[in-house]
């Protein structure tokens, strides 16, 4: 049998969670976690603003050959990174001090993988200008091969990601999966046409290599983006849309 002290302390603890919980779900409460919901918002949309930029200007700077623009890009990496900084602390605040439920968890756990994404982006801007001086006058490779197509695709899935996340809207957001195949197909046949590159011209082996490396950083740009697409759709319809796969698929589709 339980002592007294067991079942006081048990007792005691049991109607603390309650007055807890209540506490948690008063109006003034609720009302903070919207506003601090409403800040996670803003502060997600700004930084995916800046990635953008960074972006931009670091895709200007690999296609013209601007080493000023890219040292720009590098200098402002630092500011992308305080971004991460501000909203992962937000999303943890938010999650300690209050009892998040439906579609207010699903928007604090989409923020949190959102603002990786834009992290993550906004050091495939990094390595874009990283690519600028190596390149040197090559860049005319780029669009023989099909690079710059590709990467203007690419920028074209992340703006619409962008866009979708902040009009909620899932179909827009659905529309960039079926085009991040076709981003892939021209990642292939870039890689392949670079190959011919080499083979033909010995002189061009070493722009062909950072093409290369540059081929790889665009294909993630696109796939950082679809990820953001998804995310936009678990947010607004409670879908997880992980590796595309339909809600409806069983087991006994693979037979």
């Amino acid at each position: 049998m339980r002592s007294f002290r067991a079942r006081f302390l048990n007792t005691t603890q049991a109607k603390t969670e309650q007055t807890m919980s209540a506490a948690l779900h008063t109006p003034r409460v609720h009302r903070h976690f919207e506003d601090e919901l409403e800040k996670l918002r803003a502060l997600l949309i700004r930084m995916g603003s800046l990635v953008d930029e960074q972006v931009e200007l670091a895709s200007r700077a690999v296609l013209q050959n601007d080493m000023e623009a890219a040292r720009f890009v590098l200098k402002r990496e630092a500011r992308v990174n305080e971004y991460d900084l501000m909203v992962d602390g937000l999303c943890q605040r938010i999650l300690a001090l209050t009892q998040p439920v439906a579609i207010d968890l699903r928007m604090l756990i989409a923020a949190m993988r959102i603002d990786s994404e834009f992290e993550r982006i906004g050091d495939i801007a990094v390595n874009f200008a990283e690519r600028v001086q190596p390149l040197g006058g090559s860049s005319a490779i780029l669009e023989r091969v099909g690079i710059t197509e590709m990467l203007s695709e690419a920028m074209k899935m992340f703006r619409d990601a962008f866009d979708a996340f902040i009009n909620n809207d899932a179909e827009l957001a659905r529309s960039l999966f079926e085009r991040d195949d076709t981003v892939d197909d021209l990642a292939r046949d870039a890689f392949e046409k670079l190959i011919v590159e080499m083979k033909r011209d010995p002189i061009q082996i070493e722009p062909a290599a950072h093409a290369m490396a540059l081929l790889r950083h665009v294909e993630r740009l696109a796939d950082h983006a679809t990820n953001i697409a998804e995310d936009v759709v678990f947010i607004v319809e409670a879908k997880m849309m992980k590796h595309h796969v339909p809600e409806n698929v069983s087991s006994k589709d693979e037979d």
